[in-house]
């Protein structure tokens, strides 16, 4: 329920999503979330919201209210656009990670808003805090768009997960992406992409990857990230026929001789 009337509160009555806004109600949405999690700053509920140009959620339980932000697409006010996400994270501060199916990692933190984020124009989902929106494009090759439309990489990004903790020691909160294009991961380290590889069997095709602390005591060798080669695509990993799924562990020495 979006609070397109400002008064703070989720209202007895709204108007439906197919219906134009009321003055004195708010505003229903359907908004089908991808990716989903909780804010460990405020408790608010946040989500990446598929479609296009798709875009994030924020739901505060408390107030019952939701605010909707899509991702910017041909926007003045917006430096890069993109479209289309798929799953979701959240950093220890509140900031949205989410992958685009434009091929870019994109960031929203609602700290940036410079406006107004309920009354009627809470309602225009391309128009609400646009400036919030930071969109890095993964490394690769890029499609062959015609001219004056948006060109974006032909990497195929499913899922990202934030490293709140430092798991794999390139620093707390780093966004890493699957890289379902490369056989591998993507990791954002201070705005520098960081590609770690799975060199065989080749055709690692990841969709979802996840951290694990087993010692905190034990340095790099007691932590690391998982991650699995996809059901659906055994039969294309290298050796053929009779594949089955593998786990994957990825650990980060501190230095490339430490043993």
């Amino acid at each position: 329920m979006l609070d397109t009337n400002g008064n703070g509160k989720r209202d007895a009555g709204w108007t439906e999503p197919d219906a134009p806004l009321d003055p004195n109600k708010d505003k229903r949405i359907i908004a089908g979330l991808y990716g989903v999690g909780p804010n460990p700053v405020d408790g608010s509920i946040w989500g990446s919201v598929t479609g296009f140009p798709g875009g994030v959620v924020r739901f505060d339980p408390k107030t019952q209210l939701t605010e909707f932000y899509q991702f910017p697409y041909k926007n003045a006010k917006a430096p890069v656009n993109g479209f289309s996400p798929r799953g979701s994270d959240i950093s220890s501060e509140g900031v949205l990670w989410s992958v685009l199916s434009s091929g870019h990692v994109a960031s929203f933190d609602r700290r940036l808003c410079k406006g107004k984020l309920n009354g009627p124009a809470a309602a225009d989902g391309q128009n609400v805090c646009p400036e919030g929106f930071r969109l890095y494009q993964m490394p690769g090759p890029e499609f062959d768009v015609p001219a004056g439309t948006i060109g974006a990489s032909a990497e195929a990004p499913y899922y990202v997960w934030v490293d709140q903790h430092n798991i794999l020691g390139m620093g707390r909160d780093v966004p890493i992406a699957t890289a379902s294009q490369s056989d591998g991961l993507a990791a954002l380290v201070d705005g520098k992409w960081v590609a770690l590889h799975v060199p065989y069997p080749m055709s690692f095709y990841p969709k979802n990857l996840d951290g694990r602390i087993d010692d905190a005591n034990g340095g790099w060798k007691g932590r690391g990230i998982w991650s699995v080669y996809s059901g659906r695509s055994q039969p294309h990993i290298e050796g053929g026929k009779g594949n089955t799924s593998k786990v994957v562990k990825v650990q980060m020495r501190n230095n490339p001789l430490e043993k």
